[in-house]
């Protein structure tokens, strides 16, 4: 097992280093000259020159990005904002704890209920119970993350004042970001575990417990659920990605000083260290979530732990 997460550990260098390397080309070839960004459109060519040369503009794009790279490896320094002049990685360390804890939440409430709904319409196939469910399931991925938070704005902070509109503070802050963003999750989570478990409750082993006597609850959660879960977990690592990516957009909405507010305002006003920055710490813990979802595979399937018990 320890030898399976090193090998994995080790891939996720070269993951993260081609998503680095593919936002830093499009960050070099983006129009606009960052000195001029810097010191303003009244510059004279001599401090945009003088400029250029103490950044290390005018070096090979290999340089740059080597140099950059060096300096997150050696010192996790992701660069000096455009705009205020602060350390990227200070801004990032601050904000990225909000970003979490909402993607984090929003994936609890995708598996607390998108796996019960999947559940319950799989057993209950081509029931009024299943019809409700995949409705519920197909209404979630057609709603956009920004359109529903909208909307939650509108009922339960305009119009019934039970929550806060915007900004951070107590758990009713992170209710509407939460819902908003777990409505996809939820539904993915629900379309994946009924498909799954379809597959399962048709299969010879269920036949014989049922002929043995077992209770549906038994049959259910012990033989049928956990292997089902294989798929089921594989969905979760792709939706906790879905999740995050729905989280920067929630963060505009209301208002959440996090790495997508950080991002929007970065991308407005063309800081580059920042825009680089906040998508490779998203990409790194992307990677570690995929990561886990792996390690989880030795936990649902013993045929897997067995694998890893041989060296595999």
């Amino acid at each position: 097992m320890l030898k399976y997460t090193v090998k994995r550990l080790i891939l996720l260098i070269p993951v993260i280093l081609c998503v680095a390397l593919l936002i830093f080309v499009i960050m070099s070839f983006t129009p606009g000259d960052p000195a001029v960004i810097i010191l303003g459109e009244n510059a004279t060519p001599e401090q945009v020159a003088a400029l250029h040369e103490k950044l290390g503009l005018d070096d090979p794009l290999l340089v740059r990005f080597f140099n950059y790279i060096k300096g997150i490896v050696t010192r996790f320094d992701f660069g000096t904002s455009y705009t205020n002049g602060r350390e990227v990685k200070q801004e990032i360390l601050q904000r990225f704890g909000f970003t979490l804890k909402i993607a984090s939440f929003s994936m609890v409430f995708s598996l607390g209920i998108g796996i019960p709904l999947g559940i319950i319409a799989a057993l209950n196939r081509n029931t009024w119970k299943d019809n409700l469910s995949m409705s519920v399931a197909l209404v979630g991925v057609s709603m956009p993350t920004f359109w529903f938070g909208l909307m939650l704005s509108v009922v339960f902070a305009l119009k019934l004042r039970w929550l806060p509109p915007s900004g951070i503070g107590g758990i009713e802050h992170y209710i509407m970001p939460c819902l908003a963003v777990s409505m996809p999750g939820i539904a993915g989570m629900a379309r994946q575990t009924r498909s799954s478990m379809l597959e399962v409750i048709r299969a010879d082993y269920i036949t014989t417990a049922r002929a043995k006597g077992q209770t549906e609850r038994v049959i259910t959660f012990r033989h049928a659920l956990r292997n089902a879960l294989i798929p089921v977990v594989t969905q979760a690592g792709a939706i906790f990605g879905l999740l995050m990516c729905g989280t920067l957009v929630a963060e505009t909405v209301f208002t959440i000083p996090g790495l997508g507010t950080y991002m929007v305002t970065a991308i407005k006003s063309r800081d580059y260290p920042a825009i680089q920055g906040a998508v490779i710490m998203v990409s790194i813990a992307f990677s570690v979530v995929m990561l886990l979802v792996d390690l989880l595979y030795a936990l649902v399937d013993p045929r897997i732990r067995a694998q890893f018990s041989n060296g595999g």
